[in-house]
């Protein structure tokens, strides 16, 4: 039985770890060190996958790191990440994603900031329209 402090302590320390994941560097130390290779820790990889429940993915920082969890579950994608090629297409790809995203997004609250002086403007009372 796990008391409270360890079970924190534990919670911390598998947010900590999963969030590592985000990084294709660390990945790929990961994988020339073997870790990848070792059935333990493919384990472990499954098990962190509770991570994608809503209660327990909106402690994350970095919700990419669910996606490499993912993808961290095929036993083809943990050969790879050996190639530095690969995680530099991935370390790449990551950016251009963050910065699509940063700019549609930019995009869009622009807009909507455009849109809201017209939604905030008062209604004419009806006394101001009869004068």
């Amino acid at each position: 039985m796990e008391t409270e402090e360890q079970a924190r302590n534990r919670f911390q320390s598998e947010l900590e770890f999963i969030q590592c994941l985000a990084n294709p560097n660390y990945l790929n130390f990961l994988a020339q060190r073997g870790f990848l290779r070792e059935r333990p820790f493919i384990n472990y990889l499954k098990y962190l996958l509770y991570w994608k429940e809503p209660e327990y993915a909106k402690f994350l920082k970095y919700p990419h790191c669910l996606h490499m969890l993912e993808l961290l579950q095929y036993e083809h994608f943990r050969k790879e990440l050996v190639n530095a090629q690969c995680t530099k297409f991935i370390d790449e790809q990551q950016l251009l994603h963050w910065q699509h995203y940063s700019r549609k997004r930019s995009r869009l609250q622009q807009a909507l900031a455009e849109q809201q002086p017209a939604q905030l403007q008062p209604a004419p009372h009806g006394n101001a329209a009869a004068k």
